[in-house]
């Protein structure tokens, strides 16, 4: 099965439009549409478990730990962290090399950093 990516609500949304206008049918949700902002970081990986999406975000500090704790009980999708200075057009690219390049059961309970 393809990926399925969601935004966290520190995603940077210009990303998130880059990937999608380079491929359109790549599913990407935003973390607007998936209620996301103001929930903690077990209920953003719990949302993102529960519909099978990959998280992408720019929380370096606090979602790995979160994450490691998460998938003690559950099962994730997994967490792909970007770093905030990596430029937008590298970012698209290696979004876009992840959903061509691999499957959604690669990524189960991982965790990985940009880029790959």
């Amino acid at each position: 099965m393809k990926v399925r990516f969601q935004a966290d609500a520190d995603f940077n949304e210009i990303i998130l439009k880059a990937v999608l206008r380079r491929e359109p049918s790549i599913d990407f949700q935003t973390a607007r549409s998936a209620a996301l902002p103001g929930l903690s970081d077990k209920d953003v990986l719990e949302r993102a478990s529960r519909s099978g999406r990959l998280l992408v975000t720019h929380d370096r500090k606090t979602m790995p730990k979160h994450f490691a704790e998460f998938i003690e009980t559950n099962s994730s999708a997994g967490v792909l962290i970007v770093p905030q200075k990596m430029s937008i057009a590298l970012v698209a690219e290696e979004l876009m090399i992840v959903w061509v390049a691999t499957e959604a059961e690669e990524w189960s309970n991982r965790i990985f950093s940009l880029p790959i």
